[in-house]
């Protein structure tokens, strides 16, 4: 592999986790959904969630979407090892958000990430969310109304 290839490789996975969460943030399950490959596994291990290929991911991505008020995720790139047409990684979470219910949540957290090169590009293989660290306390502000962009 080029050093361009490899540079070019990690510049499209950072991008993918970008993409990642500008969905999740935007509610946008469809796109989210199509940034894995159709058998890929998306696990939440520390509360029991595992949701298998891309519709599974999609209808399972809603669900929880369902359930927040508002909710912001920032992605902050780590590691990247390439394997040729695979790869692994991490990518770093901050998230902060407050469910329908009155939970709030602000945590840290990692993806261990599995990519594969397809013919639309690098997609997730697999993500496993490890939480870092949570805080429940309520949060004091507020969800602000945005113009429409």
């Amino acid at each position: 592999m080029s050093d361009l290839q490899a540079i070019a490789d990690r510049v499209e996975i950072g991008a993918l986790h970008g993409e990642h969460a500008d969905a999740a943030n935007m509610g946008d399950y469809d796109r989210l959904a199509s940034l894995f490959t159709q058998d890929a596994v998306w696990r939440m291990p520390d509360v029991n969630v595992e949701f298998t290929g891309r519709e599974e991911i999609r209808a399972g991505f809603q669900r929880l979407g369902d359930h927040w008020e508002y909710f912001v995720q920032n992605s902050h790139p780590g590691v990247i090892q390439l394997e040729g047409d695979t790869a692994s990684g991490r990518d770093y979470i901050y998230e902060i958000g407050r469910q329908r219910d009155g939970r709030c949540i602000v945590n840290y957290a990692l993806f261990h990430d599995r990519y594969q090169r397809t013919a639309d590009g690098w997609k997730f293989t697999e993500r496993v969310y490890e939480v870092k660290y949570l805080d429940t306390t309520p949060l004091a502000g507020s969800p602000q109304v945005s113009p429409d962009f």
